[in-house]
């Protein structure tokens, strides 16, 4: 009987250990995950925490789900980092970011939205905070990293690439959403939502010299690449050559000049009395 019980004891032994020795090795792979590198800076997580726990969690959550306590207040929704999907990359679309990328975004914000610039933190709590935001979605353990996107050279503008661009603004139906002038106000604008369900409107492309993903023709043209992952805005990698994305980066500039110009009529035009 005795022998028995030892025999028992000593599976179970075994077995625990062997789950104590799994536990390790996943906290061991976690601890990795939970880094960022951005540059000659690594990201801690658990320093990150204490930043998220400060700045993000009245909007993102305790959860990173997005489902913060100012959340039901914000338009657009604050981001759902357990899906990993994110809008501003370098990477293809259905890739994850790279951890610059989420590193520009927390640096830069989001316009249009209330995802405000966090310019202000240091750098490394930046790439903290980059390693924590990381921690909410096993994608980053899971999934392999993958290379930003390569940009194809800029070709000169010219009235012709910007003609070009206004008649590909038409034929790929960008202004079904993002309306004739650009402003957002397209046939189907009032019908869109992102990939929760939640409504969405199309960014005004006329709104000025600030999108959200970057505001340099070369972030143009890498959104146009990429795709804005969680959102109707598609990728444009396979159904356009770099000239024709060229040409349209040219023909949305136009848009943009056009705003900047009547803004600034408006500011030195006299008022009537």
């Amino acid at each position: 009987m005795r022998v028995i019980t030892m025999r028992v004891i000593t599976k179970r032994v075994i077995a625990e250990t062997g789950a104590v020795a799994a536990l390790m090795l996943f906290a061991s792979l976690m601890g990795v995950a939970q880094q960022s590198h951005i540059g000659n800076l690594v990201g801690n997580a658990k320093s990150g925490k204490a930043l998220y726990q400060r700045y993000c969690i009245f909007c993102h959550g305790a959860n990173g789900d997005g489902n913060g306590d100012s959340a039901p207040y914000i338009d657009p929704k604050p981001r759902d980092f357990t899906k990993a999907t994110y809008k501003c990359r370098s990477t293809p679309s259905g890739s994850l970011p790279l951890d610059s990328d989420l590193y520009d975004t927390i640096t830069r914000g989001v316009h249009a939205s209330g995802m405000p610039s966090w310019r202000p933190l240091l750098r490394q709590e930046r790439a903290d905070l980059v390693a924590y935001v990381k921690s909410f979605s096993s994608r980053f353990q899971e999934e392999p990293a993958v290379a930003a996107v390569s940009l194809p050279p800029q070709t000169p503008t010219s009235p012709e690439s910007v003609k070009r661009g206004g008649e590909l603004f038409r034929s790929m139906n960008c202004w079904l959403c993002h309306g004739n002038d650009g402003r957002g106000n397209g046939p189907s604008a009032s019908s869109l939502t992102d990939s929760k369900g939640y409504a969405l409107k199309p960014f005004d492309l006329s709104s000025g010299t600030t999108l959200k993903c970057g505001d340099s023709d070369q972030g143009i043209l890498r959104d146009l690449i990429t795709g804005l992952d969680g959102t109707p805005m598609p990728s444009f990698s396979s159904a356009l050559k770099p000239d024709q994305m060229w040409d349209l980066v040219h023909y949305l500039a136009t848009l943009r000049e056009a705003a900047k110009h009547h803004t600034a009529v408006a500011a030195v035009e006299p008022k009537s009395e």
